[in-house]
């Protein structure tokens, strides 16, 4: 019996505005549609992940675990040693966090064909607070070995990737948004597979490298600074693991800057990576790393949450600017550089609040 149609699954999604997780859904239940060896779990939050509609068409493949992400993660490795390739969903900070010993154990130790949707990342929970934001999972998770990290831009490219790797034999982290995010791909590319970056948009005076939910702000931003007379290369970075290092060395080496945007810790994530890869290639580039501070995010709404690091369009390319202007003044010696200021925090600080008139909140350790 279908416990869930499709009427509903769209009703419940345009409320939510989750339009990218239900291709994502939609992408994976039509997958199953042909392959019988597919299988989909949750842990009790099949709606906010959007793969209710896998259980709608294929309710005899779909397990149920409740908040038991680490036993989830352990059955689903047990499926995969039978021939099954099981598509576990839960939020991020459940899954590449708390559920980091499950993950390296029991997925890629055994090296089982076991995919994690991860959704949710980075500080897209807004008010939820720091036990549900994820802003270390790829630091923490590229640490594991022969564990593939995938972090697409949106609900198309997510559905591309998940079709192109339906037959990896070893485990796949899918880091993926809360589904509102814009549209950056109608139809995915034909060439986006796992492996080197996707060029967006091209430009001569700067690269700008995202990942994930961060590239739409990207090409944003991008268009922003071309009306104000800069160039801006988009490149979404949607493989971290396995690093395509050449393929970004070149692209960085071939820009007179590049800033690395990403919804995650400055430290250890995308941005170090990139400069490592700089690094061990023996060049010397201008990097800049924009993303979370090495603090605890804020609590609030996620888009205001994103204005206060000047992770939203206006704040990306207000940093290219300033590190334009840096760069160009002759001021630059090196190293990695901050240009979000502790004042321009404060003036979003000052003027963001929700929809219920309730100001950000700064989260202490108490």
């Amino acid at each position: 019996m279908s416990l869930l149609s499709e009427q509903s699954v769209d009703s419940w999604a345009t409320r939510r505005q989750a339009v990218q997780l239900v291709k994502l859904g939609r992408a994976l239940a039509a997958l199953a549609d042909g392959d019988p060896r597919i299988v989909a779990g949750s842990a009790d939050l099949k709606y906010a992940t959007l793969v209710a509609e896998f259980e709608d068409r294929h309710p005899d493949r779909f397990f149920q675990f409740g908040i038991a992400e680490r036993n989830m993660f352990g059955a689903a490795a047990g499926m995969a040693t039978t021939g099954l390739i099981p598509y576990v969903a839960t939020f991020a900070s459940f899954a590449g966090l708390l559920g980091y010993e499950a993950m390296r154990t029991d997925l890629a130790y055994p090296y089982v064909p076991v995919r994690v949707l991860a959704t949710h990342a980075g500080i897209s929970m807004g008010f939820f607070s720091t036990s549900h934001h994820a802003t270390e999972d790829i630091s923490a998770l590229r640490s594991i070995a022969d564990l593939m990290i995938l972090s697409p831009a949106d609900g198309e490219s997510a559905a591309e990737l998940v079709r192109a790797t339906v037959d990896h034999p070893g485990p796949i982290y899918f880091r993926l948004g809360r589904g509102r995010e814009a549209t950056v791909y109608e139809t995915a590319p034909a060439n986006y597979r796992p492996g080197a970056p996707y060029e967006v948009r091209s430009g001569d005076d700067v690269l700008i490298a995202a990942t994930g939910i961060m590239v739409p702000n990207a090409i944003e931003a991008a268009a922003q600074l071309a009306a104000a007379g800069a160039s801006a290369t988009v490149l979404d970075v949607h493989t971290l693991k396995p690093f395509p290092a050449a393929e970004i060395v070149e692209r960085v080496t071939s820009h007179p800057l590049t800033i690395v945007v990403e919804e995650h810790n400055t430290e250890g994530g995308l941005g170090t990576m990139v400069l490592e890869a700089v690094a061990a290639a023996g060049e010397r580039a201008a990097v800049v790393k924009h993303g979370v501070p090495d603090e605890y995010c804020i609590i609030g709404p996620p888009n205001h949450c994103y204005a206060y690091y000047g992770l939203d369009a206006p704040g990306i390319a207000t940093v290219v600017t300033r590190a334009l202007s840096r760069l160009q003044a002759g001021w630059w010696t090196g190293g990695s550089r901050q240009f979000w200021s502790e004042d321009d925090r404060a003036a979003v600080l000052a003027s963001a609040t929700d929809r219920n008139r309730i100001p950000l909140q700064l989260v202490g350790r108490g």
